[in-house]
């Protein structure tokens, strides 16, 4: 949301100042649970015959003939779209019917345990995965990323519209109507994915009953007609479209994820979709090429749709011994998508004194070892529009910021509303959403691969060699390291992006997020795109790659030193056990563990999303 100043109140950064400050001592506590690490998370990712690793345990209660009337929610990925007849073949194994995802050529089904062994002997089918519980991952904001430039230059999202498969959108915001406070609503779409209760904790029917979603578009698009233009959205003229996969707990199902994923695909046309904003994620189970949340991020990337996602909130955890490394959620995994880190403001609108939120997620990805996130973006403490009434406004009423605008109301009446302060990657993901939404106004051709491409060369690159937060809570504090693996390419930058003429390959897959792997010889890991390794020294196209690391990432995050302190083989398949250490020389910055055998996190662990 934005804290720029506009002309007409040179004082409104000063007023956002005064409203946030006495807001960091109670803020959102958001999200490692059980549900999002379970035990196996970090299984070891080879399947078992056609089940997915994290189904083995079920698959031998069933032959074991020990599994009772216990149920299992999976999805069935057939060699084509599923007809009628694999309907009926899995109902007839007592399955009952949930979602029909032929975008990755799956059924997701509730099925008895004892009947799994049954789908092994199906010749159709070609892998059956667990479908995952998965949760949203959840100023200064404009002032950071440059947006005020796109809006001089006549950029505000207008004709371009966002997908934001979250927890719902609240309509009943004046926000949502133009900058001029003038209709129409630009929520052109509503759909419900999740089957869940419509009524809010106040018992009142609602669009969202959690209040991440609400929150989310807000930062995307919200006017800022309630506060006076204080409180805006990244693209305040975009088109919003909302497709509710979170309940009123804020959970779901990889499967009404990819409903909702499928179903954007298909309005791509009727309403200009060229964003998807994902501000949810979950552990990662197994290699994204087998992954059906993947799979089907990768469709709607290649139907021409920017897909944008958290990184997840995990940068804390140290229960595996790494410091958070390793630990990017679901489906941020994904080497097409924009996958994207959390910054803090730090209560300044210059961002050179900005720094790393410690709870943002870093790379590489579990199995695969991809370079990720790809940037960050401001994601701590930001405000944005509300949802009286949802789950997350009643539970946490000292996050609530109340906005009070002359301007607002259709006869031009004094309306009080409500914002909220929420904090983690779910927030800096819209700002990324956002300033995509912008480029491509500016530059409605542009690919998906070429916007990213365009966003990570241009992305602001110096950053400090280290950092401290500090929990406003427990007054314990973490230290950040500013590498690839922590900050990607860097802090996005509209006004750079917009100003760059640089065209990457259109062809799909052009700006695939690279993979690391150890080199023997020289005992570092190097940076690879396909077969081919990326030099320090190569420029920003190539034929196959778009990745030169002196250029993308920055002289302060290339070339890092690696050193291994065993003589285990890190490479793209497997984890062995062994030491890395990230650093710019040999002092040792932070030191990775990949341990030979990791239990979960620990279940009652929770991080503060948002710190001092």
């Amino acid at each position: 949301m934005s804290q720029m100043s506009k002309s007409k109140n040179p004082n409104r950064g000063q007023r956002h100042s005064a409203a946030w400050g006495k807001r960091f001592g109670m803020v959102l506590l958001l999200l490692v649970s059980q549900t999002a690490f379970p035990q196996n998370w970090r299984s070891s990712g080879q399947s078992v015959g056609k089940f997915a690793a994290d189904l083995a345990p079920a698959l031998e209660r069933a032959h074991q003939g020990a599994a009772g009337n216990e149920t299992v929610k999976v999805i069935i990925r057939y060699k084509q779209p599923p007809q009628a007849e694999h309907e009926a073949r899995v109902q007839s194994l007592g399955a009952r019917l949930n979602q029909r995802l032929g975008v990755v050529n799956a059924l997701a089904v509730t099925i008895p345990v004892s009947a799994l062994p049954e789908l092994e002997a199906d010749a159709e089918i070609v892998s059956v995965h667990v479908d995952h519980p998965l949760k949203g991952m959840d100023e200064y904001t404009n002032a950071a990323m440059n947006v005020s430039a796109a809006w001089s230059g006549g950029y505000n999202g207008s004709g371009m519209a966002v997908a934001v498969i979250d927890s719902g959108i609240n309509p009943n915001s004046y926000d949502w109507y133009t900058a001029a406070g003038k209709l129409p609503l630009r929520i052109l779409d509503h759909q419900d994915f999740t089957g869940a209760s419509e009524f809010n904790a106040l018992g009142i029917k609602a669009y969202d009953t959690y209040g991440h979603g609400t929150h989310v578009a807000g930062i995307i698009g919200g006017s800022g007609n309630l506060s006076d233009g204080t409180i805006t959205g990244v693209a305040p003229g975009v088109n919003l479209i909302d497709l509710r996969v979170l309940d009123q707990n804020g959970n779901g199902d990889d499967s009404e994820v990819i409903a909702a994923i499928q179903e954007a695909i298909a309005l791509r046309s009727k309403y200009n979709i060229r964003v998807i904003n994902l501000s949810l994620g979950r552990g990662v189970y197994e290699s994204y090429t087998q992954d059906p949340l993947c799979q089907a991020v990768e469709s709607a990337w290649k139907a021409g749709i920017v897909v944008v996602v958290a990184a997840g909130n995990y940068g804390r955890v140290d229960a595996f011994g790494f410091d958070g490394y390793g630990l990017i959620t679901a489906p941020g995994n994904d080497p097409y998508v924009i996958t994207v880190g959390a910054m803090k403001s730090n209560g300044t609108l210059t961002r050179t004194d900005d720094t790393i939120a410690s709870y943002s997620s870093k790379g590489p990805t579990m199995f695969d070892l991809v370079v990720k996130p790809d940037v960050v973006a401001p994601g701590n403490l930001v405000v944005s529009i509300a949802d009286p009434g949802s789950t997350l406004f009643v539970e946490s009423p000292a996050n609530v910021v109340t906005g009070r605008s002359q301007n607002a109301g259709p006869n031009g009446s004094e309306i009080n509303t409500d914002y909220f302060t929420l904090s983690g990657t779910s927030m800096a993901t819209p700002a990324a959403s956002g300033d995509v939404a912008l480029l491509l106004q500016a530059h409605p051709s542009l690919t998906p691969d070429q916007v990213k491409a365009r966003l990570m060369k241009t992305a602001y690159k110096t950053f400090p060699t280290s950092s401290v937060a500090v929990d406003p809570i427990t007054g314990q504090t973490y230290t950040s390291y500013y590498d690839m693996f922590t900050v990607g390419a860097g802090y996005l930058d509209i006004q750079a992006a917009l100003a760059d003429t640089s065209v990457a390959p259109a062809k799909v897959g052009a700006a695939l997020s690279p993979n690391v792997f150890y080199n023997s010889s020289t005992n570092m890991l190097n940076i690879a795109n396909g077969n081919a390794t990326v030099a320090a020294s190569s420029v920003v196209w190539g034929s196959s790659v778009v990745w030169g690391t002196s250029v993308v990432w920055g002289s302060n995050v290339s070339g890092m030193m690696v050193l291994f302190t065993d003589a285990e083989i890190l490479d793209s398949n497997s984890l062995q056990s062994l030491s890395v250490v990230w650093g710019s020389s040999t002092d040792l910055a932070t030191s990775v563990v990949w341990g030979a055998a990791v239990t979960s996190p620990d279940a009652n662990f929770v991080p503060v999303v948002g710190e001092q």
